[in-house]
């Protein structure tokens, strides 16, 4: 691999000693890793590998991504740096936890794991594209609470003021510690690039200041080296934003930050580096802060939705007297255009912000019925459904490419749930003796 011109000079000054082993690094194979989905019923997993150290869930190993394991969201692949994020934040369930820059979904639904589908959980991406493929993330890993939102920091620190008990900034980077894993990376590096990074992570952190609740908590973490991102980052938000820094569990293999390396506070040893060349993983750094006590500010309204009409109303029960076993309670139906969607009970009011995914999608109002979404097969449980088919490995390929399947032993017209293993992976529409395919067009293989 060639490195950036500059970067390997840098890294030397910077390291002294120990630069010939980072550097190294950058020529040996990128390490794989995933996470096992607990809000998933416990099940035999085809893929296995050794325990990641830092992460409750994770594990070494690649993920096949048409292998019902994937497919149905009981794992999901994530870089093992990448975990110590999610572990750092752990927030519980009930709170208020925003992923300010989310896409592609990584470290939401390692969030989302701890809070076991309680609580609110909003997940932001300012790139339209990156977020319609965050909410297709959230989708498949199985979230009843959580909302994808597509705006810019700005936009969404006016509609939640001091709103949220923990917010992750996984922020926008120079993206150095992603180098061997992504080598177009290094298309956009030069000396300067990591300055330009920190001004843009400074306004980022401005406006989740303001979204943080006075003691809330902030973890800060980027996929680079640069200290101009990393510890002098971490300086300028206590300097600036009068956050306090928290320490980090670290476990064998993770560094301190290097205070020397911003304004040579000690507290900057509370932050946390990621050397590839120090364990089996790629480059991160992470920070943790807690914001002062003070003024709550301008409370933030719950969630407003429009009202279900009668017609409606009348499709979703019969849909769910005939395809589920009991109704769905303790959430707020959010009928939007022709979908309907759940909410959370204590959501925020959403009125100001560009919506890509408002909770859970339950499904599509047709003339006269109601059509179920996908996202059911992940997010209910296979005891929640009526009826639910068990495939094998040959149907489950032929769905998933779009057939239909034959089951003369059954009739009528129902929604059912297809399973393989015991693991759910799509919704069906029963039509007297044959399955028709609901699977989504754009997931198709």
């Amino acid at each position: 691999m060639t490195l950036p011109e500059g970067f390997a000079a840098k890294y030397t000054t910077l390291l002294g000693a120990s630069a010939p082993a980072f550097l190294a690094t950058f020529a040996q194979p990128v390490q794989h890793g995933f996470r096992e989905n607990p809000l998933r019923p416990k099940a035999a997993l085809e893929v296995t590998g050794p325990a990641i150290p830092w992460s409750t869930w994770g594990h070494y190993g690649k993920v096949a991504g048409h292998g019902i394991d994937h497919v149905a969201g009981y794992v999901y692949s994530q870089e093992p740096s990448a975990q110590f994020v999610g572990t750092t934040v752990a927030p519980q369930p009930g709170e208020r936890v925003l992923d300010l820059c989310a896409a592609p979904g990584g470290k939401t639904t390692h969030l989302a794991s701890f809070m076991q589908n309680q609580g609110v959980l909003i997940a932001n991406e300012i790139n339209t594209g990156r977020a319609r493929v965050l909410a297709s993330n959230v989708e498949r890993f199985g979230l009843q609470n959580a909302v994808v939102t597509n705006n810019d920091p700005a936009t969404l620190a006016q509609a939640l003021p001091g709103y949220f008990d923990r917010i992750l900034v996984d922020a926008p980077c120079s993206g150095e510690g992603m180098f061997r894993k992504d080598p177009d990376a290094m298309q956009y590096w030069q000396p300067a690039y990591p300055a330009t990074c920190a001004a843009r992570q400074k306004e980022i952190l401005t406006q989740a200041d303001a979204m943080l609740r006075p003691g809330g908590t902030l973890v800060y973490s980027t996929c680079t080296f640069a200290p101009e991102e990393d510890e002098q980052i971490a300086a300028w938000a206590v300097a600036t934003l009068g956050w306090a820094l928290e320490p980090i569990a670290k476990p064998a293999g993770i560094a301190d930050g290097r205070p020397e390396w911003a304004n040579g506070d000690p507290n900057l040893k509370k932050t946390a580096r990621l050397w590839p060349q120090r364990l089996a993983g790629e480059g991160h750094f992470v920070a943790k802060f807690r914001k002062p006590e003070g003024d709550a500010g301008r409370p933030v309204g719950p969630a407003q939705p429009g009202r279900l009409s009668s017609v409606d109303k009348a499709s979703w029960q019969a849909f769910e007297q005939a395809s589920l076993t009991t109704p769905l309670a303790d959430r707020l139906l959010w009928p939007w255009r022709d979908q309907l969607y759940a909410l959370p009970l204590d959501a925020p009011d959403l009125a100001r912000l560009r919506v890509i995914r408002p909770g859970l999608q339950l499904g599509t109002f047709k003339k006269n019925r109601f059509e179920a979404s996908h996202s059911l097969a992940t997010a209910l449980a296979p005891q929640a459904f009526r009826c639910v088919v068990p495939v094998s490995a040959a149907e489950y390929a032929s769905y998933c490419h779009g057939e239909t399947l034959a089951r003369p032993g059954l009739s009528g017209k129902l929604t059912v749930l297809l399973t393989l293993d015991d693991k759910a992976f799509a919704i069906g529409k029963l039509v007297n003796g044959t399955i028709k395919n609901a699977f989504p067009k754009g997931l198709r293989f």
